[in-house]
């Protein structure tokens, strides 16, 4: 493979994309490198971990028909510490790869390209659907925080993506909270339901920008398929059963309260710094005109905030993990907020006014 006199970020750019996904430690070798392969007269970079592969196409030309692969972290790293001005010469020969810019000389072992693992496409396509990134990245914003992280429940460490008619859901619980968001689609569609695992949801997070190009997603039938400006991303997906999350988001809570999301936001991460760091507990007292805001740790210190909110209903003394109210409170971005109440042993409902297109739901705890 021959490149010669290319501009530094015309490689760096789609190695960037991919490389995020390359593990440190790996059980095959050749699992460390990304695949550089010329065809179609572009070059095509491509990573994997057996569970995702990611294809990110430069228009750098070549020979068609030209492969190898080579360290994945090794090879971003030297072009990084290159300067953005910098012209490159690849070369790779046997197994050898020669980097050169200026008076700088690399050489990198390379492994042959034939004994690369790809992910093959599955052949039935069972749906697809087309939607600006900018909408699906904040759809995921809006969820993937609440998803755990390494739950014996396995289903529970990634996104269950919902199309259903001319919508597009997104759900996340790691069983102590769940947060639902939905996104109108053009199009009528049958229900379907797939688990996006973890890694997944938070590549995607990585590489979708806040713009109007389209991207398209293919549901396979054990996969799924990202397609957007020139990335490819195909995940396998979680085989199980997500909950029932329609159970679990409450209806008819009595006491109502809404709040400025910047001034609840900023009373939350004050007392937070006195809250038991293990816990993490935090007491919402209302009462009539008011919701008091206390943290207490181990050395028997507090912290109390006391805001104003138009109530005039029954008091409530209710326990939350802080960290679950400040991880919603983060990643929304209406002005205000609603949260809706039962007693003390209910979950609560947090939602943005005049929208309907958002719930979260956090189970309170005993303090």
């Amino acid at each position: 493979m021959q490149l010669k006199q290319i501009a530094r970020d015309a490689l760096l750019k789609p190695l960037q994309a991919v490389s995020g996904i390359v593990e440190r430690r790996q059980t095959l070798p050749i699992l460390a490198n990304v695949l550089l392969e010329q065809k179609d007269g572009k070059l095509h970079v491509t990573a994997t971990d057996l569970e995702m592969q990611i294809t990110a196409v430069s228009d750098l030309a070549g020979k068609d028909g030209q492969a190898t692969t080579v360290g994945a972290r090794k090879l971003h790293d030297l072009l990084r510490a290159l300067p953005e001005s910098a012209q490159l010469s690849v070369d790779a020969t046997g197994s050898r790869m020669t980097v050169r810019a200026g008076h700088s000389r690399f050489n990198l072992q390379t492994l042959a390209a034939a004994d690369y693992p790809r992910i093959s496409l599955g052949t039935e396509q069972l749906q697809s659907l087309s939607l600006p990134q900018r909408d699906f990245r904040s759809l995921l914003k809006l969820a993937e925080f609440a998803m755990a992280q390494q739950d014996i429940r396995y289903y529970l460490n990634g996104m269950l993506l919902v199309i259903d008619q001319g919508s597009l859901q997104a759900v996340a619980t790691d069983g102590h909270r769940l947060s639902w968001a939905s996104l109108s689609v053009p199009g009528q569609y049958s229900r379907q339901e797939v688990i996006l695992p973890r890694k997944t949801v938070l590549e995607l997070s990585k590489l979708l920008e806040d713009v109007e190009d389209p991207l398209t997603i293919d549901i396979l039938s054990n996969q799924v398929r990202f397609r957007f400006g020139s990335i490819e991303l195909v995940s396998k997906v979680v085989d199980g059963k997500f909950p029932d999350y329609n159970r679990v988001i409450p209806v008819g809570h009595s006491k109502m309260i809404e709040l400025e999301r910047a001034v609840f936001l900023s009373a939350l991460q004050r007392a937070a710094i006195l809250s038991n760091e293990k816990f993490r507990g935090v007491r919402l007292v209302l009462g009539e005109d008011q919701l008091r805001i206390i943290c207490a740790n181990s050395e028997q210190e507090e912290a109390e905030e006391e805001l104003p909110v138009a109530y005039k209903g029954e008091g409530l003394d209710i326990g939350f993990n802080i960290t679950y109210l400040l991880d919603v409170l983060s990643n929304i971005s209406s002005d205000s907020v609603r949260v809706a109440l039962g007693d003390a042993n209910s979950s609560a409902l947090i939602t943005m006014p005049g929208r309907d297109d958002y719930k979260y739901v956090v189970m309170p705890m005993r303090i």
